[in-house]
């Protein structure tokens, strides 16, 4: 007997589900929001290494939608150009490689929040007119 598995929800009809916007911001918050961390002390490195997982796992659910919504502007526009500057910067972050010393790994993975938190902003933006923030 042969065994089927469900298609895709693409392929089913089914619209994905929006990225979400408030767990991601969650997540930059831990890294960024110094009041997030008690005494501004950082997150030790197993939970760094879990952040940097979840912020690299987000860009590559946000970026999709946002180049796709990106290319869908007019060439002139100025959110366009915005937008498709802002995901060259996430793919340069995302092949990224964190340096040594004592806070490479968080270096590195502030710098994946702030271009996360860009991207989400862009994201959020994308029924309005405004441009670049």
């Amino acid at each position: 007997m042969a065994h089927r598995t469900a298609p895709p929800a693409a392929e089913a009809g089914l619209a994905e589900p929006p990225p979400d916007i408030a767990t991601m911001r969650e997540t930059v918050n831990r890294l960024l929001d110094p009041d997030a961390v008690p005494e501004a002390l950082p997150p030790a490195a197993e939970e760094l290494d879990t952040l940097t997982l979840q912020l690299q796992g987000h860009l590559n659910v946000l970026m999709p939608e946002v180049e796709q919504a990106a290319r869908q502007l007019s060439r002139q526009s100025i959110p366009r150009y915005c937008m498709l500057a802002c995901l060259g910067e996430a793919r340069g972050k995302l092949a990224e490689q964190p340096r040594g010393g004592p806070n490479g790994a968080l270096v590195h993975a502030r710098r994946l929040a702030r271009v996360l938190n860009a991207l989400a902003d862009h994201y959020e933006n994308l029924g309005s007119a405004h441009g670049c923030r």
